[in-house]
């Protein structure tokens, strides 16, 4: 596959790890089936699987439909002519997406995107689960390199911060925005806040406790799901 191309073409900025990621992405794309619904996950990652898919869909007569977890990849797959569902009308019979750290228990931090919220339910309403990673999302602990992200109410952001920094001993940074003043809003209307944390915290605890504070509607913390790995 010519991947220079499209990348030069459609992607807005040079993917990190590029040779490792499109090896995973053809891994990936051999997973399709003639007739399956797809979860597309975000990130650069997802998006070199996403053309590799493409490419099989275009040599082999597939026909797929798409449930992507951003605006961004729903773009993508429009560009790419890929036909595309929602949770609504069908149920994904397998996703795919890629993670920001992954620990020894298969724990994950994701959202570096900001497309989190949509992202879990996917990941959550599909029959089988890929994890796309690289070896540098491999950590010990979570929090070693990725703080984890908070889908905030804007209103409650001051009363997560206090909340937060009572129960926990940890501050949560509003995420700045890039093309515009103020923090980051997601695509559920949510602020993007990110909580740094140690190893001194546990992950399944720490997932109780900021979904039982009020003004949290989700987290970027994915526990206790089966899911495979490609890497």
């Amino acid at each position: 596959m010519n991947w220079d191309g499209l990348l030069e073409a459609t992607w807005p900025k040079p993917i990190d790890n590029l040779e490792s990621k499109q090896k995973i992405a053809a891994a990936l794309a051999a997973q399709a089936s003639d007739g399956d619904v797809i979860g597309i996950g975000s990130g650069s990652t997802s998006f070199l699987a996403l053309l590799a898919l493409r490419e099989r869909i275009h040599d082999e007569g597939l026909t797929i439909r798409a449930i992507p977890t951003s605006l961004e990849i729903e773009s993508y797959c429009a560009a790419l002519g890929l036909p595309l569902t929602t949770l609504v009308a069908a149920a994904p019979d397998w996703c795919f997406d890629g993670a920001d750290e992954i620990d020894r228990h298969k724990n994950m931090i994701k959202g570096r995107g900001g497309a989190f919220v949509r992202e879990m339910l996917v990941f959550a309403a599909a029959k089988r689960r890929i994890i796309l990673a690289d070896p540098s999302k491999f950590v010990d602990h979570l929090g070693e390199n990725f703080s984890v992200p908070l889908a905030v109410v804007p209103e409650a952001a001051n009363l997560v911060i206090s909340e937060l920094s009572r129960t926990l001993g940890f501050v949560p940074q509003v995420r700045p925005a890039g093309g515009k003043d103020g923090g980051v809003i997601n695509e559920s209307g949510s602020l993007v806040m990110d909580l740094p944390i140690d190893s001194s915290v546990e992950p399944a605890a720490l997932e109780a406790t900021l979904l039982c504070t009020p003004g949290i509607a989700a987290t970027g913390l994915f526990i206790g799901f089966d899911y495979e790995i490609i890497s």
